[in-house]
């Protein structure tokens, strides 16, 4: 089933990490930059061209919190350089009607109502398959993979720049492997006041 096939890959347990280097938020954008946004139906092509991790950030139209996740935290001139460089970033609208391949499989949303396009509307298949956490869904939820697709963590809630970048850099830098917990990292690389 797809669902295992998605499972999480990554355990936890509570271990100190090293102290190292996490890219420090700069308040507002790169002048002309941003995140440069791709499809999910776009990552095969990509992916055979040059593997990297990626992430989904799985949103709604009517989520405050992913609007402000898109306004403050994806504006960030940190958060903008580090993500083009090291991962591809896909938009996914949680209540959308897109069709979705992914991994061999079709999703679809087929209570979609056209009528409900600008409001809350039915949850996608592909939301159901890839965001749940403890089967429960929330928005904004950014949804980490490796290179071959794989699902590192469904992560959900509104984070800052300052919150993102080590949630970025532990997985990229593939701290999960080494069995340090999430949490602790993210505290331990958090700017220091």
């Amino acid at each position: 089933m797809f669902i295992a096939l998605l499972a999480l890959s990554a355990s936890a347990q509570k271990t100190t990490p090293a102290k190292g280097a996490t890219p420090q938020p700069v308040p507002g954008p790169v002048s002309g930059e941003e995140i440069k946004w791709v499809s999910v139906n776009d990552l095969p092509t990509l992916q055979a061209k040059q593997p990297r991790k990626f992430f989904i950030d799985v949103y709604t139209s009517w989520c405050g919190p992913c609007k402000m996740m898109m306004n403050n935290t994806f504006k960030d001139a940190n958060v903008i350089k580090y993500v083009n460089e090291n991962y591809y970033a896909v938009k996914f609208n949680a209540e959308g009607n897109d069709v979705i391949k992914f991994k061999g499989y079709e999703f679809t949303n087929p209570g979609y109502d056209p009528a409900r396009a600008s409001s809350r509307n039915s949850t996608h298949d592909f939301t159901m398959a890839i965001a749940p956490v403890q089967t429960r869904i929330a928005y904004p939820t950014l949804v980490y993979f490796d290179e071959t697709s794989t699902i590192l963590a469904p992560i959900q809630g509104y984070f800052q720049p300052q919150q993102l970048l080590p949630v970025l850099t532990y997985f990229k830098e593939n701290k999960h492997k080494e069995n340090i917990d999430l949490n602790t990292y993210i505290n331990e690389h958090l700017p220091k006041q």
